[in-house]
């Protein structure tokens, strides 16, 4: 009996761990990078302004996603995404990058 409480009690804490789908650029810069991207707060580059993301799309992705860890000027680490994984926050750069060509 122990030992089927322990075995669900893991299961039920590992659920919503594997529930959780990796969410794609487009999503998070909607609900996370818009909101300084869309505007430019505090100097960010403007979504789809291609003279602001050249530079940058030439220091590679290593660079952008290094910076967008760390933070830059106004730009809290992980920008208003303390919750994304490195893969989701290159999805996301990517998706920038893109609308900027």
């Amino acid at each position: 009996m122990k030992k089927a409480l322990v075995l669900a009690a893991a299961a039920a804490l590992l659920t919503p761990a594997a529930a959780m789908a990796e969410r794609s650029g487009e999503e998070l810069y909607n609900t996370k990078c818009s909101v300084c991207h869309a505007s430019g707060v505090a100097g960010a580059p403007l979504f789809g302004d291609a003279e602001a993301w050249a530079p940058r799309a030439e220091k590679g992705m290593d660079a952008l996603l290094a910076t967008a860890k760390s933070g830059l000027n106004a730009m809290p680490p992980m920008g208003t995404c303390v919750d994304c994984s490195d893969s989701e926050m290159t999805a996301a750069i990517q998706y920038m990058l893109d609308a900027a060509k």
